[in-house]
C-alpha cells in the first residue's frame, strides 16, 4: 500500500511543480509516480523491484499478463520525464501531456492491484 500511496502523492506533487513552473521537478515526480506503482505491483507478485532494470522487467511482465501495449508506451513516456529531469529540454506543454500519460498509466495499473 505504501508504494500505491507514494505513486498518487508523486503525481499530485508533479502537477503542483508543473503549475509552479518547475518542469524538471514535475518531470521527476511524474517518473516517480510511475515507478512507485510498478513497485507496488511487483511487490504484490513477489517480483524484484529495487533496481531500474527491475522496472523494465515488471513492465514487460505486466504487458504479457494483460496484453496491453499501452503499458509499455506510457512507461516510455515516464522514462522521458526522468530524462527531462536531467536535461530540461521539454516544453511545459510536453511535460503536461506526459503527466497525463503517467496518470493514464496509473489508471491502467491500479485495477491490477485491486484484483489481488
Amino acid at each position: 500500500m505504501r508504494y500505491q500511496q507514494a505513486s498518487e502523492h508523486f503525481l499530485a506533487q508533479a502537477r503542483r511543480e508543473w503549475a509552479d513552473g518547475d518542469l524538471p521537478q514535475a518531470s521527476e515526480k511524474g517518473w516517480g509516480a510511475s515507478v512507485q506503482i510498478l513497485k507496488a505491483l511487483a511487490e504484490q507478485r513477489g517480483w524484484e523491484h529495487s533496481r531500474h532494470r527491475h522496472h523494465l522487467i515488471t513492465v514487460s511482465r505486466l504487458r504479457a499478463e494483460t496484453g496491453d501495449g499501452e503499458i509499455r508506451r506510457r512507461f516510455n513516456t515516464a522514462s522521458a520525464l526522468h530524462e527531462n529531469f536531467y536535461e530540461n529540454t521539454m516544453h511545459a506543454s510536453e511535460v503536461s501531456e506526459s503527466l497525463d500519460d503517467v496518470e493514464a498509466l496509473l489508471n491502467k495499473l491500479l485495477p491490477l492491484l485491486e484484483q489481488s
